[in-house]
C-alpha cells in the first residue's frame, strides 16, 4: 500500500510526534509552592527561586509567596533565595507535583559580615515593570533618627525623591506636584483619610504592627485608582504560628506594645498591637495651672486574625482604632478619629489562577467644643466610606500574566452639625449630607516579548453617581458664585441620582533592559479624583472639609508621563535611577480670597476650578548591601496652577512647591551590637505670600497683601539628625532590649514654622501692657515661630 520511502516518512513522523508529545507531556509537570518566613509564618514577596544550576530560568514568587516553576524531569534539587535569609536547597521528587508545597526560610545570623536593610530581589529596579515605585522595608524605616525617637512611617517616605513635607516638623506628604488629599492611603486594602497624630507630627502607623509599604508615584497598576498622585499602601503584618511573642518600646512622648501568636491552632494566627502618648501626663507636674489643666493625647490599637482554610484559602480580618484629643483648660477641644476595617479572602482557584476579595469600611470623625456661656458651641463631622473589591489573576506561563476585576464604593459625608450651647449667641447650622456610589472595572496584563522587552497595559472604568438624599441650589444664570443669588432649591430622596460622570483611565508602561545591569522605562498614567479636600492650609488640619464631585464640582483628572533610566553596579551592591516626569491637571480645584468652607451649605460658591501642571526630575543613588547602607536623593520640581479668579488669572505656584529637595540617608553597623544613622534634609522654603504694607482700621494694623498669589517664600530648610543604637546581642535570652539614642536638628537650625507680621511694642516681641509698663515706642515686625532645634530623645526598644 505504501512505498518503503513513505513507510519511513510515516514511522519518522509516528516517533517525532511521540516524543513530542512526551516532551509536550514533560514540560507540563511544575511544582506550585509557598515561601514562609519560619518565624512567624508570614509569605516572603520577591524569593528567587530556582532549579540547581540553571538559574537563569529561575522564577519570583508572588505578593502570598507563591511560585510555580516546571521542569521536565524529577527527581531535582531546588534552589530557593532570599535577601537576609538562609538560602534552602531541597530535593524534589515527581510526586511533589501533586501538592502545594511549603518552603520556611531562616533569616541570617545577625552576626555576618554583610548587613542587608532591602526585602526585595536585588536587581528588582532593574527587571521590574514599575517606575516611580519604591517598597520600603521596615528594617529601614528603624535605621533613620526619629523625632522623639518615634519610628515613623511616612516621615521616612519623605526622604525618598520626588516625595517633598509639608513643613517642620509634620508628616504631610506631597507627591510630584500633588497636593496631599492627592494621594491614597490604605491600610490593607482599607482607606485612611486622616494618617496623621498630633496635628500632623506622627503618623497613625505603629511600625511593630506593619510588614511593610509600597508606594507607587509613577505607574499605579488598574487595580487601584481614587487618587492623582500616589497610592501608599500599607500592610499590618501577621501573627507566628508557633508561640506567643512580643515587641515593644519604651520613648521620650509614647509607649507602644505588640503582641502575636497562633490562635486555636497553627493555621490562625493574631497579631494586636497598641500605642499611647503620655505627653498628657507631663502637663499634671507643671506648675502653672493655664497648662496642666490641658489635656494632650493620642492612642491607637490595631490587630489582625489570619486563618488557614486548607491549602486553597486563606481569610484575614484586620482592624484599626485610633483617637486624637487637645483640650485647653476645658474651654476648648478638638478631637478626631479613625476606624478602618478589612476583610480579605485570598483563593488560589488552581496553579495558574487567584482570586482575591476585599470587603472594607473607613470612618474619620473630627469635632470642636468651646466652653463659653455666650459663644459656646459643640461642631462634628464624619466621612464614611464603604468599599468592595475583587480581583483575579491568571499566569498564562512565566511570559503573561494577567488580571481583571471591579471594585465598588459608598461615601457619605455627614451634614456639618453645629449645636450652640445654652443661651449662645452662635446660630445653629445644619448642612446636607452628600452620599456618592463609585463603580469601577478594571483589567491589565503584562507581557514579557523578549528577554529585553516587557509591557504592562491596563484600563480602569469609573462610573461616579452623586447621589440622594441631598440638597442641590440652583443659582441665577446657571453659575455657582458668592455674587450669584439662589432662585430654586431641589431636594432629592434616598439613592436619588443627583450628577453622573464617568472616565476611563488607560495605564501603560514598558521596560527595554539595556544588558543585564541596567534598563530604561517608560510609563503613562491617566486618573480621576472624584473626593478632595477645600482648605485654606497646604498642611492640612484634622478638621478639613472633604467634598464630593457634584453638578457645580467635577472630578480632578491627571495626565502623567514618566521616564526613567535604571542601572546597578557591583553584584546589584549599588542602585542608581534618574527618572523624569510632566503632569497636568484638569478642574483642579483652588479657595477663592476670603473663602470660609466649614459651616456652609453653599460650599461650591468659595471654590474656584482650573487647570495646573507639574514637571521634575529625580535622581536617586542606593547602597542596601554591606556594613554601610543608605541612599542620596535629589529631587527638581515645580507645580503650577492657573485658576480664574486667583492671582490675577495668571499661574501660581502652590504652597508646596519646592523646586530643590535633597535628602542624604546613612546607616553604619560597627558589628552586631552598635549602629549609627545619619540624615540630612535640605530644601526650598515653601511658597507664601508675604504683606507689601499696612493700614490703619479701627486703630489696629492690618497687613496689606498682593493681589499675586505665593510669590514669596520661606527661607532654604536644612536640617541634620543622628542617632546611635546599642542592642543586646547575647544568644539564647528570652528578652531583647535594644537602646536608641537620636538627636532631632543635631546643629540647632531655626527653621520658621510661621510668621506673624504685627506691631513690636519697646523692642519687645514678648511685650505685655500690663506687666511691662507703658509703651514708649512702636513699629511694625515679623516674628518667626519655630518649633524644634536641638532634641534629643532617648527609647527602649524589647522584644520577647
Amino acid at each position: 500500500m505504501f512505498d518503503l520511502s513513505t513507510r519511513r516518512i510515516i514511522i519518522f513522523l509516528g516517533i517525532f510526534l511521540l516524543n513530542f508529545t512526551a516532551l509536550i507531556a514533560q514540560t507540563q509537570e511544575e511544582i506550585n509552592a509557598l515561601v514562609m518566613d519560619v518565624t512567624n509564618s508570614e509569605p516572603l514577596l520577591g524569593a528567587t527561586v530556582y532549579w540547581e544550576n540553571e538559574i537563569s530560568s529561575g522564577v519570583i514568587s508572588d505578593l502570598d509567596g507563591r511560585f510555580s516553576l516546571k521542569s521536565s524531569s524529577f527527581p531535582r534539587k531546588i534552589v530557593i533565595s532570599y535577601i537576609g535569609y538562609k538560602t534552602s536547597i531541597r530535593t524534589i521528587n515527581k510526586g511533589d507535583t501533586a501538592k502545594e508545597l511549603k518552603f520556611y526560610l531562616e533569616p541570617e545570623d545577625l552576626s555576618l559580615d554583610e548587613i542587608v536593610i532591602q526585602a526585595r530581589n536585588p536587581d528588582a529596579q532593574i527587571k521590574s515593570l514599575e517606575t516611580g515605585k519604591v517598597t520600603v522595608p521596615m528594617a529601614t524605616l528603624r535605621t533613620i533618627p526619629a523625632l522623639f525617637g518615634e519610628v515613623d512611617l511616612l516621615r521616612g517616605l519623605q526622604l525618598l525623591p520626588g516625595v517633598q513635607s509639608a513643613g517642620e516638623g509634620t508628616t504631610g506628604l506631597f507627591v510630584r506636584g500633588g497636593s496631599a488629599d492627592q494621594n491614597l492611603i490604605q491600610l490593607d486594602g482599607a482607606p485612611v483619610y486622616n494618617a496623621a497624630h498630633f496635628f500632623g507630627f506622627f503618623s497613625v502607623f505603629n511600625p511593630d504592627a506593619l510588614s511593610g509599604v509600597d508606594l507607587y508615584k509613577g505607574n499605579m497598576p488598574a487595580s487601584y485608582g481614587g487618587r492623582l498622585s500616589s497610592l501608599i499602601d500599607v500592610g499590618l503584618k501577621e501573627g507566628n504560628n508557633e508561640q506567643i511573642r512580643g515587641t515593644g518600646g519604651i520613648g521620650s512622648i509614647s509607649s507602644r506594645l505588640t503582641l502575636d501568636g497562633p490562635l486555636f491552632s497553627d493555621k490562625s494566627t493574631f497579631i494586636i498591637s497598641g500605642r499611647r502618648t503620655y505627653a498628657d501626663l507631663g502637663l499634671k507636674f507643671v506648675g502653672n495651672e493655664d497648662i496642666s489643666n490641658n489635656k494632650l493625647n493620642f492612642h491607637d490599637l490595631s490587630g489582625k486574625l489570619a486563618f488557614r482554610l486548607g491549602d486553597k484559602d486563606k481569610i484575614t480580618l484586620s482592624s484599626y482604632q485610633g483617637r486624637d484629643y487637645l483640650g485647653l483648660d476645658e474651654e476648648f477641644g478638638l478631637k478626631y478619629s479613625n476606624w478602618v476595617t478589612s476583610a480579605v479572602w485570598n483563593r488560589n482557584i488552581s496553579d495558574k489562577a487567584f482570586f482575591d476579595l476585599n470587603l472594607y469600611h473607613s470612618r474619620y470623625k473630627y469635632g470642636v467644643n468651646f466652653e463659653d456661656p455666650d459663644t459656646g458651641f459643640e461642631w462634628n463631622n464624619k466621612i464614611l466610606e464603604t468599599g468592595l473589591k475583587g480581583q483575579w489573576r491568571l499566569v498564562n506561563g512565566e511570559k503573561i500574566q494577567t488580571f481583571w476585576g471591579f471594585q465598588s464604593q459608598w461615601y457619605h459625608l455627614a451634614p456639618i452639625d453645629l449645636d450652640p450651647s445654652p443661651n449662645s449667641s452662635i446660630q445653629g447650622i445644619n448642612t446636607s449630607p452628600n452620599n456618592a456610589l463609585l463603580n469601577n472595572l478594571f483589567v491589565g496584563t503584562t507581557v514579557e516579548f523578549s528577554p529585553k522587552f516587557s509591557s504592562e497595559v491596563g484600563i480602569r472604568w469609573g462610573f461616579y453617581n452623586q447621589v440622594g438624599k441631598g440638597t442641590e441650589y440652583i443659582y441665577q444664570d446657571g453659575i455657582a458664585s458668592i455674587d450669584s443669588p439662589i432662585t430654586d432649591t431641589l431636594n432629592f430622596s434616598t439613592l436619588q441620582n443627583m450628577k453622573f460622570y464617568q472616565g476611563l483611565e488607560p495605564r501603560v508602561a514598558f521596560r527595554y533592559m539595556i544588558n543585564t545591569s541596567s534598563s530604561i522605562k517608560a510609563a503613562y498614567n491617566r486618573n480621576f479624583q472624584y473626593l478632595q479636600v477645600a482648605s485654606n492650609s497646604s498642611a492640612g488640619l484634622p478638621i478639613d472639609r472633604w467634598i464630593q464631585a457634584g453638578t457645580y464640582i467635577p472630578p480632578i483628572r491627571s495626565d502623567q508621563i514618566s521616564l526613567g533610566y535604571f542601572k546597578n553596579f557591583k553584584d546589584n551592591r549599588w542602585e542608581f535611577s534618574v527618572e523624569g516626569y510632566a503632569k497636568n491637571f484638569k478642574n483642579i480645584i483652588d479657595l477663592r480670597n476670603g473663602a470660609s468652607v466649614l459651616f456652609t451649605d453653599n460650599v461650591e460658591t468659595e471654590i474656584l476650578i482650573g487647570d495646573g501642571y507639574a514637571y521634575g526630575l529625580e535622581v536617586l543613588l542606593r547602597k542596601s548591601v554591606g556594613k554601610t547602607t543608605g541612599w542620596l536623593a535629589y529631587t527638581y520640581s515645580r507645580t503650577w496652577r492657573q485658576i480664574d479668579g486667583v492671582s490675577m488669572d495668571v499661574k501660581y505656584n502652590p504652597r508646596y512647591d519646592r523646586p530643590n529637595d535633597l535628602t542624604l540617608v546613612l546607616n553604619h553597623e560597627f558589628n552586631t551590637a552598635w549602629s549609627v544613622g545619619l540624615t540630612f534634609v535640605y530644601a526650598t522654603g515653601q511658597a507664601v505670600s508675604f504683606p507689601e504694607g499696612s493700614y490703619q482700621l479701627d486703630n489696629q494694623l492690618v497687613p496689606l497683601y498682593s493681589n499675586y498669589r505665593n510669590t514669596d517664600r520661606y527661607p532654604n530648610y536644612h536640617r541634620m539628625d543622628a542617632s546611635v543604637t546599642w542592642k543586646n546581642t547575647q544568644k539564647g535570652r528570652k528578652w531583647r532590649g535594644s537602646w536608641n539614642f537620636s538627636v532631632y536638628n543635631l546643629y540647632g537650625r531655626k527653621n520658621p514654622f510661621s510668621y506673624e507680621f504685627r506691631e513690636i511694642n519697646n523692642d519687645d516681641i514678648k511685650y505685655n501692657s500690663s506687666e511691662d509698663g507703658p509703651i514708649v515706642s512702636s513699629r511694625p515686625g515679623i516674628v518667626m515661630t519655630y518649633l524644634f532645634t536641638f532634641l534629643p530623645s532617648l527609647t527602649y526598644n524589647f522584644e520577647f
